[in-house]
């Protein structure tokens, strides 16, 4: 069942959307060579604390999963797409995806940015600078009236002019009291789906891969979704309202 929200309750998203922001800030001011990923989680927890959050993610357990996730953050390296539990050491010219949640005084927020470790790459810029860019084109999609396959055929149309692919399976979904809400937001597929209107809150989620193919596997942790074929993939993601006035951004500073 989908939930229409109030400006009252985007508000209290967009508070806890502040804390996401500073979580993503923190943690890629701290991304350097040699770094733990570990480490990354702690500075994620940090802020949290900080801020008098908790993260969704932590301990979170879906139907699929085989345990409960054991980190406040996912970080995504190179050929991970999504879900990274944060293990091992970071490298020189790694393509890293954070992606972290907040969950304070009862609301949501949920983002992720892609960068490049150290020294960047042509390609790897290329791909991060275009995976951010269909979420941009995604986000000024999401007005009232418009159909979720618009929101859908802005992402998948950015990936693949550029010739990159669509991780399988990937998608946003809609965000308010709960990480993972109605209604899914896929990124592929048709120009049509529920009709937009005042008050959706969502995320939005473009998953793109480098060699253009879109087939994933999942490794034997449960949670890391890889490339098939080892490429490289980036993610970007906000949580969103949707208002009169144009789609409202709750996950930035």
């Amino acid at each position: 069942m989908v939930t229409y929200r109030s400006p009252r309750e985007w508000e209290r998203m967009r508070d806890a959307g502040r804390v996401v922001a500073r979580i993503l800030r923190d943690v890629r001011a701290a991304a350097e060579p040699g770094v733990p990923l570990a480490e990354l989680d702690a500075v994620a927890a940090r802020t949290l604390k900080e801020h008098g959050a908790t993260s969704p993610f932590l301990h979170y357990k879906p139907s699929w999963a085989p345990m409960p996730y054991p980190a406040n953050i996912c970080v995504s390296v190179n050929e991970v797409v999504v879900h990274g539990i944060p293990k091992g050491v970071l490298k020189d010219g790694d393509l890293v995806t954070v992606d972290g949640g907040a969950r304070l005084a009862g609301y949501c927020g949920d983002a992720a940015v892609s960068f490049i470790v150290g020294t960047p790459d042509e390609a790897g810029l290329r791909l991060v600078e275009t995976t951010r860019t269909a979420l941009e084109r995604a986000i000024a999609a999401a007005v009232p009236g418009n159909r979720m396959g618009d929101v859908t055929a802005a992402i998948e149309s950015t990936a693949r002019r550029a010739g990159y692919g669509i991780a399988d399976g990937s998608g946003g979904h809609g965000i308010g009291t709960e990480m993972h809400e109605d209604p899914p937001v896929p990124n592929k597929g048709l120009r049509r789906g529920m009709r937009l209107r005042e008050g959706l809150t969502i995320a939005i989620e473009p998953l793109v891969t480098e060699s253009g193919r879109d087939e994933t596997r999942v490794l034997g942790d449960g949670w890391s979704v890889v490339t098939a074929d080892g490429s490289r993939a980036a993610h970007f993601e906000h949580s969103i309202a949707i208002t009169e006035d144009g789609p409202l951004v709750l996950t930035a500073l």
